[in-house]
């Protein structure tokens, strides 16, 4: 049974590399356009996803994620790389007119650290912040949120203060990863206390190792970060750790030295041309992830 576990500040926690495609540590998150449900209730907007997107609703848990997050109608909302738009999708119809929804990138910098990417990628992906906003305006049909995008390390002044929730979903790996090359992630959790309005939230749900196992497991390249660690970076940042939540946990994944998170499905990188190897993975389901409440203090 799914618990929710309060987390105080005087909970004590221990302190706290084969590269994959951003398109696995995304987790592929494309997913056909959709209509407005004629009711935006967010079960409604569930039930009217397409079958391939519900299927995914057992491992991602997104009402139980967004209802624990305290996402509501009207709020603007920070989605971190939110590639093709599984949450935004979800979100665009939920938040509604009166909300508004904001993309924030990974910078050019470092996405040409990850090695695969051509020069005229590189190119193409300088003008994300605009390309991502005209392209998430046509994924839900007749809807009317206010779409925008930035890239981490260069926010807007004028989204200063302005959000009320930002989202970090499997999205801090990467920044932990290339933290010592360009300070991204430290870059990226400024943004989020700078854009969020007093009082507003940060939503984390990312792939988790055990803490007993080597922290060098638990770089961010295997896709793995530690509990401990995710919450020793946002509280240096200025958060204050609200609570955890089990809802998207999977004891089941117990990954072991060299282990990346991108051989469980969906991905099954490794063994999808191997049944045997593939039926073994699928047994375990997708990644344990850890799924965290931090609040930006009102004073």
């Amino acid at each position: 049974m799914r618990t929710l576990i309060l987390l105080f500040a005087a909970l004590a926690f221990t302190a706290c590399t084969e590269s994959a495609p951003i398109e696995q540590a995304t987790e592929s998150n494309e997913a056909p356009r959709v209509s407005t449900p004629v009711s935006n209730t967010l079960s409604d907007i569930l039930s009217s996803q397409p079958e391939d997107v519900q299927a995914r609703y057992a491992h991602r848990h997104p009402a139980e994620t967004l209802a624990f997050f305290g996402v509501e109608p009207g709020m603007t909302v920070v989605e971190a790389l939110p590639g093709g738009g599984w949450y935004s999708k979800l979100l665009l119809p939920y938040l509604g007119d009166d909300g508004a929804l904001i993309g924030a990138g990974y910078t050019v910098d470092m996405l040409r650290l990850f090695g695969f990417y051509s020069e005229e990628r590189l190119k193409e992906m300088e003008t994300w912040d605009t390309d991502w906003p005209a392209n998430a305006s046509t994924w839900v049909e007749g809807n009317n949120t206010p779409i925008s995008a930035f890239f981490f390390g260069s926010m807007p002044e004028d989204t200063a203060g302005s959000a009320d929730v930002v989202l970090f979903i499997r999205a801090l790996h990467n920044l932990a990863r290339f933290e010592d090359q360009g300070g991204y992630l430290t870059s990226a959790l400024a943004d989020a206390y700078a854009t969020l309005k007093p009082g507003g939230v940060v939503g984390v749900v990312q792939h988790q190792m055990r803490e007993e196992a080597p922290d060098t497991w638990a770089q961010g390249n295997r896709g793995y970060l530690k509990q401990s660690f995710v919450i020793a970076q946002m509280e240096q940042a200025g958060f204050v750790l609200e609570g955890a939540s089990d809802i998207n946990a999977n004891p089941k994944d117990l990954p072991e030295d060299g282990d990346v998170v991108w051989r469980l499905p969906p991905s099954l990188s490794g063994s999808r041309d191997d049944p045997e190897a593939a039926a073994a993975m699928q047994a375990i389901g997708e990644s344990n992830r850890m799924t965290l409440l931090f609040r930006k203090p009102t004073a």
